[in-house]
């Protein structure tokens, strides 16, 4: 199997590939800061269940080109390259925390092809009308975002040092969250396993370069290009009540909104409990 493919315009999207080969596609878009390794149920799982796991570093992580300026929408684009290029016609899309945005705007944008979308511990918009987009949120993630908002050169020439940081060592990333961790959370990241592939996550999208962080931010926070309500395919939302990285509120402001969106609650659950939750959403897709 290829591990890159080429853009109309000549860009290389690292691609990643794991699962039954002849299974059902499911795309598998990767959080901020994340790349196409990131956590994924275990290979005998994806047999089991016949599916075939598709992820690949947005532009800027790991083996992706940039696509600077890029809004929430553009990941459309990519996706349908991707499938294309694989020779799929249909598949089903999940995004976990900064991809959970994108895989809206597959739903949205790609509603011929994907046949089911779900969204975890993802964001709203950010004129979300209605939301008091904030709230609840961790005091480190208000800061970085409203600089991103305001003071977006400001707010890269943060992010480069700290990702050349992580990038050498990328325990520090979950030091610098584990303040903000439920205890719940802090079990899950300790996991030998998970741990492992969260480190691997971290390395390899801040390989190449800190871009891919610096222009997720700056999408996440400004017009998607898209309106959540045009989505009419099958959504489902999950959230962990307990999440102050991306607050329960932002699901619940789009489970309003998206015609078909069932929406599940965990009240004890916090941000990483979205990873121990991804088996039973994948199945979610595959049912469908």
């Amino acid at each position: 199997m290829p591990d890159h493919v080429r853009t109309a315009d000549g860009r290389r999207l690292r691609i990643e590939i794991s699962g039954d080969p002849r299974g059902r596609p499911v795309f598998l878009l990767h959080g901020m800061p994340g790349s196409r390794v990131g956590p994924r149920p275990r290979s005998l799982f994806l047999y089991q269940r016949g599916a075939r796991l598709i992820s690949y570093d947005r532009p800027g992580y790991g083996g992706s080109d940039r696509r600077p300026g890029r809004q929430v929408a553009d990941v459309a684009e990519d996706v349908a390259h991707v499938a294309d290029s694989l020779g799929l016609d249909r598949f089903a899309v999940v995004g976990r925390s900064g991809g959970a945005p994108h895989a809206l705007a597959c739903a949205a944008l790609l509603s011929d092809r994907v046949t089911r979308a779900a969204a975890m511990v993802g964001l709203a918009p950010r004129d979300a009308r209605g939301l008091n987009w904030f709230a609840g949120m961790a005091p480190s993630n208000v800061s970085e975002f409203r600089t991103a908002v305001c003071d977006p050169e400001r707010f890269a020439a943060h992010i480069i040092p700290r990702s050349a940081r992580i990038r050498d060592d990328p325990a520090r990333l979950l030091e610098e969250l584990r303040a903000d961790l439920t205890a719940d959370d802090r079990l899950i990241v300790s996991d030998t396993t998970v741990r492992s592939m969260l480190l691997r996550n971290y390395r390899e999208a801040l390989g190449t370069s800190p871009y891919g962080w610096i222009d997720d931010a700056l999408a996440l926070t400004g017009s998607w290009g898209f309106d959540p309500a045009s989505i009419t395919v099958p959504v489902l939302l999950w959230h962990g009540q307990m999440d102050v990285f991306s607050p329960a509120s932002h699901s619940a402001w789009l489970a309003e909104r998206i015609p078909r969106a069932t929406a599940v609650l965990e009240p004890s659950a916090a941000h990483f409990a979205s990873l121990r939750a991804l088996p039973q959403v994948l199945d979610w897709l595959l049912s469908g």
